[in-house]
């Protein structure tokens, strides 16, 4: 995943006043922390960044220009305006090139399984271990023909050179079921109702309440 370059500006004013003034700028208050230095607070531009973000996904990779130094931040935190669907902060971890980090990527499905199966995501997301500039944007999965009985967990994924899996390797990833259809259901139910013995109550028409009680004219 490349880093795409953004160009910061060290922030010196702080509190709610300075980040709504930020903010009607077009821009984004944003916070690098990491490597054992003080917290660097910048600004950003919203668009750009906004732009960056969308490209490089929830582990977002930018190349921030500050005061003519580069320095690669590593997305950790993104606060949005829950109303406008705009940024409101954003912290960084910062990282070079060829570091390692521990990051949470997402699952994606690709295909359709067999016909009248049912397709059960055990997690949707998974832990790496990866190289700061080469994290993978998701992990694909292809379910794509796979027929009820299937199983695919963490040891059958494929992954991006130089990740390392963080997880369980029996660890479900997806399970392709039998589509159990609505009269199953309800015969299940209806079995497990007479173990736990519950009696349902009769409808109208099966007690015969329901019907008619007019008499014929006089």
């Amino acid at each position: 995943m490349a880093a795409e370059k953004i160009q910061a500006e060290t922030r010196t004013e702080f509190g709610k006043g300075a980040a709504r003034r930020i903010r009607r700028d077009d821009k984004v208050p944003a916070v690098v922390y990491g490597h054992g230095n003080e917290p660097l607070h910048l600004t950003l531009p919203g668009h750009d960044t906004m732009m960056a973000l969308k490209h490089g996904g929830a582990n977002a990779l930018l190349d921030l220009d500050i005061d003519g130094s580069s320095q690669l931040a590593l997305t950790k935190q993104i606060q949005i305006d829950p109303i406008r669907r705009t940024l409101e902060h954003i912290d960084f971890v910062a990282v070079t090139k060829g570091e390692k980090v521990t990051v949470e990527v997402p699952v994606h499905l690709n295909g359709d399984a067999a016909r009248d199966t049912l397709v059960v995501v055990g997690t949707s997301t998974i832990q790496l271990e990866a190289e700061a500039t080469n994290i993978p944007e998701y992990v694909e999965v292809s379910i794509e023909g796979l027929e009820a009985g299937t199983q695919i967990l963490a040891s059958d994924l494929t992954l991006l050179e130089g990740s390392v899996l963080l997880l369980d390797p029996e660890t479900l990833i997806v399970n392709i079921t039998e589509q159990v259809s609505a009269e199953a259901l309800e015969a299940e139910l209806e079995s497990a109702e007479a173990d736990a013995g519950i009696e349902r109550d009769e409808s109208d028409a099966e007690s015969g309440e329901g019907e008619s009680t007019e008499t014929p004219d006089e």
